[in-house]
C-alpha cells in the first residue's frame, strides 16, 4: 500500500507541474522515474514509449500508467492515472461550472508563463539524454536527424506514422541488436482487458439509447479507441462526439484552456463531459474522462507484458532500435513545436531557458526545485 500511495503523490505532482504536452511529459516522466527514482531502467522506458507510439490513446498517460503497474501492480497503475490526471481535470472542470474566462486571473497566468519555460528545459534534458542512450551508431543518429527534419518541415499524425513504421523497417532488417536474456521468458497477452476493450467498443453504441450518461460515455469511448497520436490529433474526434450539443465558442474555450493547463489535453472531455450534462456537471465531466481515457489504459494492461517478451525476438527489437532513434527525432522536433515556439519569445526568456538547462543538466539542480523558482520568475514577470 506503501508503493501505491507513493505512485499516487509522484504523479500528482507531476500533474501540477507537466506542461508542455505529450513530449514534455515524456521528459518529466524520464527525468523523475529513470534518471532520479530509477523505478524502470532507460531500456524499459523506451519499449513503453514505443508501446504507446502504436496504441490509440494518450501516450503519456499510457506510458505513466504502466510504470504504476510496474512499480506497484494494478493499484499502482491506477493511482498514478489519477494522481497525474486530477490536476487538470480539476481545472477543467471548474472553467466549466464557473465560466472563468482567460485573462481573469493573473496568479494563473504567471504560473502558466514560468512553467511553460521549465517545460523547454525539461524536453532539451530528456531529448539530449534519450540521444546519448539510443542515437549511438551513425544509421540511429540519421534516422533521429531525418525524422526531426521531416516533422518540422511536415508536421502530421500521417506523417509521424509513416516515420515510425520506416523506422522500424530500416531497424528490423539493416541492424543487429543485442537480446536481453532476461526478456526471453514467454508473456502472454491479459486476454481480460483486451476483451472488455472490445466488448464494450462494439456494445456501448448499441447502448447509447437508453441513457445520456450512457451516451455520453461511449461518445468518449469510441473517441479514445479511435485516436492515434494524442495531444491535439483528439479535437476533431471529440468535435464529432459532441457535435452541436456544446456551441462552438464554449468549445474553443476547453480546447484553449487544455493546451495552457498542465497535464494531458485529453483532460479537455472533462469540460466537454460537464457541459454536455448541464444538470449534473461532476457526473459528466467524471464519466467523459474515463471515457475517453479507459481504452488506452485496457490496452496497456493487456499488451504491456506481452510486448517486452515480443522486443526479446530478433526482428521486433530491430524494429524497437529503430523507433527509438525516431523518437528522438520526434522529441526534437517538438522541442520546437508546440514546446519552444509557444514559451519564448523574447532574449529574456532565452536567457532564462539556458539557466535552467544549466541548473538541471550542470548544476543537477532538484526538478521541484526549479519548479518553484520557475513558478516564482513567472509571477515577476507577469506582475
Amino acid at each position: 500500500m506503501n508503493r501505491v500511495w507513493e505512485v499516487f503523490w509522484r504523479f500528482l505532482a507531476l500533474g501540477f507541474v507537466s506542461f508542455g504536452g505529450p513530449a514534455a511529459h515524456i521528459g518529466y516522466f524520464q527525468k523523475t522515474f529513470v534518471q532520479q527514482l530509477k523505478w524502470i531502467d532507460e531500456a524499459s522506458y523506451a519499449k513503453l514509449i514505443s508501446l504507446s507510439q502504436f496504441l490509440p490513446g494518450p501516450g503519456s498517460s499510457q506510458i505513466g500508467f504502466a510504470i504504476g503497474l510496474r512499480h506497484a501492480g494494478f493499484f499502482g497503475g491506477v493511482a498514478a492515472f489519477i494522481g497525474f490526471t486530477f490536476p487538470s481535470f480539476l481545472l477543467l472542470y471548474l472553467l466549466a461550472t464557473t465560466n472563468i474566462q482567460e485573462g481573469t486571473n493573473s496568479l494563473f497566468y504567471g504560473i502558466v508563463y514560468g512553467l511553460k519555460l521549465l517545460a523547454v528545459v525539461v524536453v532539451a534534458d530528456a531529448t539530449l539524454s534519450m540521444f546519448k542512450t539510443f542515437c549511438k551508431e551513425k544509421l540511429s543518429i540519421s534516422i533521429a536527424v531525418l525524422t526531426s527534419i521531416a516533422l518540422l518541415v511536415m508536421p502530421s499524425l500521417w506523417m509521424q506514422m509513416t516515420l515510425l513504421l520506416l523506422a522500424a523497417f530500416v531497424g528490423a532488417f539493416f541492424q543487429k541488436v543485442t537480446i536481453d536474456e532476461k526478456l526471453k521468458t514467454k508473456q502472454n497477452f491479459k486476454i481480460l482487458p483486451l476483451t472488455l476493450f472490445f466488448i464494450l467498443f462494439i456494445g456501448l453504441p448499441f447502448l447509447a439509447v437508453t441513457s445520456p450518461l450512457i451516451n455520453t460515455f461511449s461518445s468518449f469511448y469510441q473517441s479514445g479507441s479511435l485516436v492515434f497520436g494524442g495531444g491535439h490529433v483528439v479535437l476533431p474526434l471529440l468535435q464529432q462526439a459532441v457535435g452541436d450539443a456544446v456551441p462552438t465558442d464554449r468549445f474553443l474555450v476547453g480546447y484553449a484552456a487544455a493546451q495552457a493547463i498542465p497535464g494531458p489535453m485529453f483532460t479537455l472531455s472533462s469540460f466537454l463531459g460537464a457541459e454536455l450534462l448541464p444538470e449534473n456537471q461532476f457526473l459528466g465531466a467524471l464519466i467523459a474522462t474515463l471515457g475517453i481515457f479507459l481504452p488506452g489504459l485496457l490496452l496497456v494492461l493487456s499488451l504491456q507484458g506481452a510486448w517486452e517478451s515480443l522486443a526479446a525476438k530478433p526482428k521486433i527489437a530491430g524494429a524497437t532500435w529503430g523507433i527509438n532513434a525516431a523518437v528522438v527525432g520526434l522529441l526534437l522536433s517538438a522541442l520546437y513545436q508546440p514546446v519552444f515556439v509557444n514559451a519564448v519569445y523574447t532574449p529574456t526568456e532565452m536567457a532564462l531557458v539556458i539557466l535552467g538547462f544549466f541548473a538541471l543538466r550542470t548544476i543537477k539542480i532538484p526538478i521541484v526545485i526549479l519548479v518553484l523558482a520557475f513558478t516564482v520568475i513567472g509571477l515577476l514577470i507577469q506582475h
